[in-house]
């Protein structure tokens, strides 16, 4: 198995045929939602019940290659007149592997009681449905047993009389648990114009610590696009693969890895 590498094929096929079984410790991935968004060459509206037969076939995969103690990071959103499709998904994933847990990326947060309003989200034009200012992250493994390292991503404590009082938690000196609330402002519209879809450095970053990592971690993410899971993963120091199947998406890959240097996790 060849690490370090990305490839330009079909995901499922490339989990067949370039990844070994129990090798991977961490896929982080966001597929097409399949609701039209335009892609360079995928068609993003095929019939649903095919999607979630691919969906399926996708997290049996997924299972054969992670290790026992790996982690399966599951990107994907909702129309905001739909908020079911998400969880129909994961359900198909869950027939290979555990839910353990489910965690909600904020995009943009109001609130005008305390003259906050940070981030921004795509506008619906619609007079019934709220603008959908999130998306999930269903985080997968194989018994749902796997420890985390919560504080890696912890928040430090408003009352710092809560560290001495908390200290049987789980804690790093002043973090604590930052829960299922994850606020990552997501990249602009000049982003946009290399892939539709891009998610932002912070939430491979915020999952590859969350689950812990070293130098021998290998992460997978197995719908590259424009390639951010990779780029985080080189450097924090990690090792990575990668499958994408639109050649122009690929070849932004390629570039952004030329361009990030290797560290020492």
């Amino acid at each position: 198995m060849e690490i370090n590498k990305i490839h330009l094929m079909d995901c499922i096929q490339g989990m067949k045929t370039k990844i070994d079984e129990n090798s991977v410790d961490i896929i982080i991935t966001s597929p097409p939602y399949n609701i039209g968004i335009k892609y360079n060459s995928h068609k993003d509206n095929m019939p649903f019940g095919k999607y979630l037969d691919w969906m399926e076939e996708f997290g049996k995969m997924c299972a054969i290659v992670l290790k026992n103690n790996g982690s399966l990071f599951f990107n994907i959103g909702d129309k905001a007149s739909d908020e079911f499709r998400s969880f129909e998904v994961a359900q198909r994933i869950a027939k290979s592997l555990k839910l353990q847990n489910t965690i909600h990326w904020i995009k943009s947060v109001a609130v005008p009681e305390h003259n906050i309003n940070i981030g921004h989200f795509k506008p619906v034009n619609s007079e019934r449905f709220l603008n959908n200012c999130h998306e999930y992250i269903f985080h997968f493994t194989k018994t749902k047993e796997v420890p985390v390292n919560k504080t890696a991503i912890g928040v430090p404590y408003a009352d710092k009389s809560n560290i001495g009082r908390w200290k049987h938690t789980t804690t790093n000196g002043d973090m604590r648990d930052r829960g299922n609330i994850w606020y990552i402002p997501y990249d602009t519209v000049q982003s946009e114009k290399e892939h539709p879809a891009a998610f932002p450095k912070g939430l491979p970053e915020m999952c590859i610590k969350l689950h812990g990592f070293n130098k021998n971690t290998i992460i997978l993410d197995t719908f590259l696009g424009s390639g951010t899971t990779c780029v985080v993963a080189k450097e924090l120091g990690c090792s990575f693969i990668g499958f994408e199947n639109d050649e122009k998406y690929y070849k932004i890959c390629l570039e952004k890895l030329s361009q990030k240097r290797l560290v020492q996790a």
